[in-house]
């Protein structure tokens, strides 16, 4: 297993999940075919993950579901915390969207 660091490639970062969800497969003892029953996607889609391929965000959280490990998108993803300057400054409305970058453009 390689670390995933923020200089990885994409197609490396796809291959390391894949080869880590394997490893998760294999631990929990299951079969390809076990496990695209248990999250209700084929058996190819599985094998699409493992080898580093895309098999888009909703199969993904299937598949995460199927080895009962949902919550780790909890970790990866965190609900963001607000600061109490933005909640004074935003009274109460939620962010939409994000305001345009601070540079300089007078060049």
């Amino acid at each position: 297993m390689r670390a995933i660091v923020a200089t990885s490639r994409t197609p490396d970062v796809l291959r390391e999940v894949g080869a880590r969800l394997k490893a998760l497969r294999l631990q929990q003892n299951l079969r390809v075919k076990d496990l695209a029953a248990d999250a209700g996607v084929s058996p190819r889609t599985i094998d699409r993950l493992e080898a580093g391929r895309n098999i888009g965000t909703e199969n993904l959280v299937r598949v995460m579901r199927g080895l009962g490990r949902l919550q780790a998108f909890e970790a990866f993803i965190p609900v963001p915390e607000v600061s109490p300057y933005d909640v004074e400054r935003l009274k109460g409305k939620v962010r939409r969207r994000a305001s345009s970058p601070r540079t300089d453009r007078q060049q």
